[in-house]
């Protein structure tokens, strides 16, 4: 059984589900290492942070600090996963859901801050500890760059996109957006809808076929 919350003003919390505080300790997670950093976000500031009393309501939800993070990066790359092929599968053709790619990652980033700030902190530090070799999560990057790689080859297939490589120009759509958090600490007011444009509009001509049709 799940052990019991107690604080000394307000006594017991109200019980929650495993799912339920499961999801209460990742959001915990999220504003610990984005206000502290992903090396100082321990289970004891993570707890103090969400109001728990012990840190044993997070152990005996996640084995461990490592096992907490790739939760939480898990997390919020599924959110990011869904509104991206909710947009994509929106738009026609491949021209247009290269566009809507670009735009959806750019305005999850422009809509969760916190998190994908948080997430910035994880993978610099986690690379820190474990080697550049490793980080959180790399099939999630593998994946977000196959999947803008199968847009660019159906724009090919079709007609509407020249000749390239593929994986090359899709590693550089995904690089232009991966590094949108990092910027983001530099430049702050960044205005991020005149940068997903700016985005959309240099890839369009990297793609776009010359009058000669190649």
């Amino acid at each position: 059984m799940e052990p019991t919350a107690v604080t000394q003003e307000r006594g017991p919390r109200r019980r929650l589900s495993p799912e339920d505080r499961r999801q209460e300790i990742i959001a915990a997670t999220i504003d610990t290492v984005a206000a502290l950093g992903y090396r100082a976000a321990t289970f004891a500031k993570i707890a103090e942070r969400s109001g728990l009393s012990s840190t044993r309501l997070i152990s005996y939800h996640f084995a461990g600090r490592d096992e907490l993070m790739q939760a939480t990066v898990a997390q919020v790359y599924g959110q990011l996963r869904s509104q991206v092929d909710d947009q994509v599968a929106a738009a026609s053709g491949p021209r247009a859901q290269l566009a809507a790619y670009i735009r959806a990652v750019v305005g999850f980033v422009a809509e969760h801050r916190v998190a994908m700030q948080a997430l910035a902190s994880v993978f610099v530090g986690f690379r820190d500890e474990m080697g550049a070799s490793r980080t959180y999560d790399s099939d999630a990057d593998d994946s977000a760059i196959g999947a803008v790689e199968q847009i660019l080859r159906r724009g090919q297939d079709d007609g509407s996109f020249r000749a390239f490589d593929p994986f090359v120009l899709g590693s550089l759509v995904q690089r232009s957006v991966d590094g949108l958090p990092f910027l983001l600490e530099t430049r702050p007011g960044l205005d991020l809808c005149a940068y997903a444009e700016e985005l959309v509009e240099a890839f369009d001509l990297a793609t776009r076929r010359s009058a000669a049709g190649r």
